[in-house]
């Protein structure tokens, strides 16, 4: 069913004119990528601190202690004065820093909803040194920067960097694989440290999608630059919180669009042919400043390329706190069973834990 608005362009009894995201067509500089290689809105008051380790999780309470000396050891080094960021001069001459004994990296791995992106954020923000040269971004927006900058560049840029955090370490192609543990292995070479997260360990990524021995061969030396963590427990978004709301009926959804300033309306099919003309390093600009996103008509999602994409939003949706607001099928219904027993089950079951986190903020608004 349609969704657009009255001839008039206003809700009747509205002054509110909702947005739509199948209006915007986003267009992002390569040099944005890079500045904006922090943690997102969501985690910007993270810390160790206000990480709350479920007692009956030891491995919780023994990754802060892990991450802190981690952040800690980082506070001395080429790169403290920040100089070889954003492909500045380095010190090519002069004393290279001792390494530090054992990996040079960390991954904190664990199932949905552990607390894996505070812990994360909460490094970043703990590593003793200037934003310039701490960079943080998804696996999906590293391979998007080597896209933007090409792959020397990226490598001159972030090489001047003290710490890299990539969060949700997820390889699903091949060439990305190749591409990222090669950068790695440079950025490492470089002096610079590493943290990663994924809902898989190191040794058993690509299992189940690829059976390539090259591919495997790959996984396993990018799995000797880490030192793993698994933090075990229980998706917080689901701890003592009441169940995901039912949808709304398309009424409800749309006056509250009205009723909601900053708030987008859009028909759900239309979205997603929306998001096929977007490449996914846009989502986050495709989303900028909107308070509310309204959403009718959802439908399960019809092919695979279609639910990757949707997972990249669900993503940046999730990182800016921007509540979902839904008629049609629940969001546990959005993917078919081979898609959650598939390659990608991780991919999608995260979305899904998230639109729901998401679905719940949107009890608020809802127009009465």
């Amino acid at each position: 069913m349609s969704t657009s608005p009255p001839p008039s362009g206003r809700h009747p009894a509205s002054d509110v004119v909702p947005l739509s995201l199948c209006a915007r067509e986003p267009h992002v500089p390569a040099d944005r990528l890079v500045a904006e290689m922090v943690p997102p809105p969501r985690f910007d008051s993270v810390r160790f601190d206000t990480y709350v380790p479920d007692p009956r999780q030891p491995s919780q309470a023994e990754a802060v202690t892990v991450l802190t000396a981690f952040a800690a050891g980082l506070g001395g080094g080429a790169h403290a004065s920040g100089s070889g960021g954003q492909g500045g001069p380095r010190r090519w001459f002069g004393r290279k820093p001792a390494e530090p004994a054992g990996p040079r990296g960390v991954y904190l791995d664990g199932g949905y909803g552990v607390g894996k992106t505070h812990l994360l954020a909460s490094l970043w923000h703990a590593t003793p040194a200037a934003p310039e040269v701490k960079a943080f971004g998804t696996f999906v927006e590293l391979t998007n920067l080597v896209g933007a900058l090409g792959f020397q560049q990226t490598v001159r840029t972030l090489g001047g960097h003290r710490l890299l955090c990539i969060d949700e370490f997820e390889l699903d192609d091949p060439g990305d694989t190749v591409l990222v543990s090669t950068l790695l292995g440079k950025l490492v070479d470089a002096g610079v440290a590493l943290a990663a997260t994924s809902n898989t360990l190191p040794g058993k990524l690509g299992e189940g999608r690829f059976a390539s021995v090259d591919f495997l061969r790959e996984i396993q030396g990018l799995a000797s630059r880490f030192r793993s963590l698994r933090i075990d427990g229980d998706d917080y978004r689901h701890r003592g919180l009441p169940e995901a709301p039912p949808p709304y009926s398309e009424e409800q959804v749309t006056k509250t669009a009205y009723a909601t300033e900053g708030a987008s309306l859009d028909d759900f099919p239309a979205l997603l042919g929306h998001l096929a003309t977007v490449h996914p390093s846009r989502y986050g600009a495709l989303t900028e400043g909107l308070r509310a996103v309204c959403l009718t008509d959802v439908r399960a999602v019809p092919d695979q390329s279609t639910a990757l994409r949707l997972v990249v939003l669900a993503d940046r949706l999730y990182d800016r706190e921007v509540p979902v607001l839904a008629s049609g099928l629940p969001f546990d219904q959005l993917f078919s069973d081979d898609m959650l027993n598939g390659g990608y089950r991780k991919k999608y079951f995260r979305a899904i834990s998230r639109l729901t986190a998401l679905a719940r903020d949107a009890k608020r608004l809802v127009a009465q």
